[in-house]
């Protein structure tokens, strides 16, 4: 098969869309499939990227590194003329994205869409919770223009359903357990933050940005360091609030963007991953936490609510309980028996969630859309 995947995030950009685009099309290409990717160009790519599409972008505001494609519905459908996908994927729903709908449209290519992002929640975010709605008819406009839209948990796919999104499927997300292993744990990583072998790190990481809810995991961190004067909090990531952050918290260890086996090494070596956002769609980051060993204080929903247990993987916390994700973090970080206990049993969680199932599931997905009457068939798929 032929297929095309269009997103306006890739590596070496860090965030989770990216990783998972990443993913979906190795899989595909693993399983014999000829894939073209759909992207802007980035500062360090050559002239000519193998199977890419490069196409021109601009900077997304307050997040910089990134940026979002421009319109490209000619160029999109000159390339698809030449040599025509079976099916495409579109990841995000910027300029770029809405002009590969057009395109696949004017065509006659069917589409599939993947809901990565919550941008209703980040308008409340940043100080503007009464555009909510407008985001909403926004992303439902856009992704009805496909033939199916990809979510990964059945509690967004109910969701979507009961406003208006049609043929909405679930694609479940995977974690390399290869990579993120609970025996990249590192003694001399850990001295270098300061902790002795029985001291507790409190780790993040992801986007240090107003929409991850950080002042939570700080006033979790106080709180248990008042029990734990040994602890230390270790920051990954990067954005547009670091800097502030690292101001007013001078004490907190900061390690900027890490990648590959450094990032494995880094969660690894933590102790209790705080993750206090509200506005995820699912949050890999959860599942690289489990999988590397490290007991999970979460909001119940996305990633948490899919495979994190109370009580035995960390903690989940429902939604708006913020005192409640508070004494979790304290009450985990405090005793050091319980916390191996968890340890022990994370890596269970996510032992199933295999990147090769995933991606014969998304090739299955698309296969379907092909088919007279495919976007039928990909609905009862789920």
């Amino acid at each position: 098969m032929r297929y095309s995947i269009v997103t306006e995030t890739y590596p070496p950009e860090v965030n989770g869309v990216a990783m998972t685009v990443q993913g979906l099309e190795q899989g595909l290409r693993a399983r014999g499939h000829e894939v073209l990717l759909v992207r802007p160009r980035q500062a360090t790519d050559p002239d000519l990227v193998p199977h890419t599409l490069l196409v021109r972008g601009a900077a997304l505001p307050r997040y910089p590194g990134l940026k979002f494609g421009l319109p490209a519905t000619r160029r999109l459908r000159q390339r698809w003329r030449q040599a025509r996908p079976d099916a495409i994927y579109v990841a995000t729903e910027g300029p770029l994205g809405w002009s590969a709908l057009r395109a696949a449209r004017q065509l006659g290519i069917p589409a599939a869409t993947g809901f990565h992002t919550r941008f209703d929640d980040y308008m409340r975010d940043y100080g503007a919770p009464w555009l909510q709605g407008t985001a909403l008819r926004w992303m439902r406009r856009f992704h009805n223009r496909a033939q199916a839209t990809l979510v990964p948990t059945r509690e967004l796919q109910q969701f979507l359903q009961g406003i208006g999104f049609q043929n909405v499927v679930r694609l479940a997300r995977a974690v390399d357990t290869e990579l993120f292993d609970p025996a990249r744990r590192d003694r001399a990583l850990r001295a270098q933050w300061g902790l002795h072998d029985d001291a507790p790190a409190a780790i993040y990481v992801g986007r240090i940005a107003a929409e991850k809810n950080l002042p939570l995991a700080v006033r979790a961190f106080r709180a248990l360091q008042a029990r734990r004067p040994d602890a230390r909090f270790v920051w990954v990531g990067d954005g547009p609030v670091r800097e502030a952050l690292q101001r007013e918290n001078p004490d907190f260890i900061f390690c900027g963007v890490q990648r590959g086996e450094a990032l494995a090494r880094h969660f690894a070596s933590g102790d209790l991953f705080l993750f206090p956002s509200h506005s995820e769609t699912f949050g890999n980051v959860t599942l690289e936490a489990l999988a590397s060993g490290v007991p999970t204080v979460a909001f119940d929903y996305g990633a948490a609510r899919e495979v994190l247990r109370d009580g035995e993987h960390g903690a989940a916390i429902a939604a708006g309980d913020d005192a409640g994700f508070v004494a979790a973090a304290v009450r985990i970080a405090a005793d050091d028996a319980r916390r191996a206990r968890m340890r022990a049993a994370c890596r269970t969680a996510v032992a199933a969630l295999r990147p090769a199932q995933v991606a014969a599931d998304f090739d299955h997905i698309l296969r379907t859309l092909t088919l007279p009457g495919g976007a039928h068939v990909a609905t009862a798929a789920r």
